[in-house]
């Protein structure tokens, strides 16, 4: 059985504490990921910990680090993004901006070293090794097969959107000054090393990015270094800053986020605002002046709601496009129990859908069709 650190927090503390730590042995570690079911993907991912035990004591709660010693998978995560992979993308025609950021800590505040238009390798390269910047590469899931398989199996399995970035660091330097951000955050540590420090959040599951004063955030939490094949999760709010060891190879990792605008907040700003906005459209009693005394005699009708992200193409994931955004059905909430059924089932015949009419079980059909939603056989 795996060896639980002891909690932090207690005050008591010489210096930072490690996050919980498992250490996996080669023989019996991961080759590869599962991609077998989203669920399977998510598995492996955070493997030897269990999906329950993630969820009830680390998801929103606090950070968790998994380091393994595994060959295999350190191998396996180091195929996903290389320094070398750049030249070749470059080739493709990535601007600055859009695609990379040149940036670098200087003094606990971001120094963007961008230059205008296309990227080329060969400038690239130079402010790596003469400046010591880091490279920022947004959404490589774009051009990487094996990253968009991991984020297309995530998207499914958490039901929001997935973005990533690459970082690559050069030995003996840092590229973002402390900070917290407004995703859920998942570590892989591609090449090299990485030192982190993470400390308490001032906002809690914040809602924005922020840059954090390092003189107003307090001695690190927690305090380690990743290595290929490791993986660090942390929640949206936490304050963490990283840095490459000097004397050693850069590092690269890939954050993989998610949960972004996804709370039960903003569930709501939505699902009400967009459900009065459409049914005022449609219904002139919702367009006629409220009475005097606010004293409003009807109630509206429950809805269940579908979203999907299908229309998110893989080559603008994630970069900010209106078709990045989820899309949406609203049905009533009497449909509830026909979509379960087409969501449990492999296939289902029309006429068995728990909904009264054919006119309603064919509406149904016809508007999960149209989504792309459901095949149609």
């Amino acid at each position: 059985m795996p060896k639980k650190a002891k909690p932090a927090g207690t005050g008591k503390e010489e210096g930072p504490a490690p996050c919980k730590q498992l250490k996996m042995e080669a023989a019996g570690g991961l080759l590869t990921l599962n991609f077998s079911s989203p669920s399977g993907l998510f598995e492996s991912l955070i493997a030897p910990i269990k999906t329950e035990t993630f969820f009830k004591k680390f998801w929103e709660q606090k950070p968790l680090l998994i380091q393994r010693d595994d060959p295999a998978l350190a191998t396996y995560y180091q195929s996903l993004f290389k320094l070398s992979d750049l030249k070749s993308l470059c080739s493709r025609g990535m601007y600055y901006g859009r695609d990379v950021n040149v940036c670098r800590c200087v003094n606990g505040k971001k120094k963007v070293l961008n230059k205008d238009g296309k990227v080329h390798f060969l400038q690239l390269r130079k402010d790596f090794d003469q400046k010591r910047a880091t490279i920022q590469f947004h959404q490589p899931q774009r051009f990487k097969d094996e990253l968009w398989r991991i984020q297309e199996k995530l998207e499914c399995y958490f039901g929001s959107l997935v973005g990533s970035n690459v970082y690559i660091t050069p030995a003996g330097s840092q590229g973002l000054p402390p900070h917290h951000d407004d995703v859920e955050v998942f570590i892989l540590q591609l090449e090299g090393e990485k030192h982190w420090r993470l400390y308490h959040p001032t906002v809690p599951l914040a809602r924005e990015y922020s840059v954090e004063a390092e003189d107003r955030i307090g001695r690190p939490a927690h305090e380690f270094t990743l290595k290929p094949g490791d993986l660090l999760y942390f929640p949206r709010g936490t304050i963490h800053q990283a840095d490459t060891p000097p004397g050693l190879a850069h590092s690269t990792h890939v954050t993989i986020s998610t949960y972004q605008n996804n709370s039960w907040g903003d569930f709501l700003l939505d699902t009400i605002s967009g459900l009065v906005f459409d049914t005022a459209k449609d219904d002139m009693e919702f367009r006629a002046g409220i009475p005097r005394h606010l004293l409003l005699d009807e109630t509206q009708e429950k809805m269940v709601y579908v979203y999907h992200s299908l229309k998110n193409r893989r080559e603008i994931h994630m970069m900010g496009s209106e078709e990045t955004e989820c899309h949406g059905l609203r049905f009533p909430l009497s449909h509830v129990d026909a979509l379960k059924q087409i969501w449990n089932s492999s296939a289902i015949s029309v006429k068995d859908l728990k909904l009264p009419t054919d006119e309603e079980k064919e509406s149904l059909v016809l508007s999960l069709w149209t989504e792309c939603l459901i095949q149609v056989v």
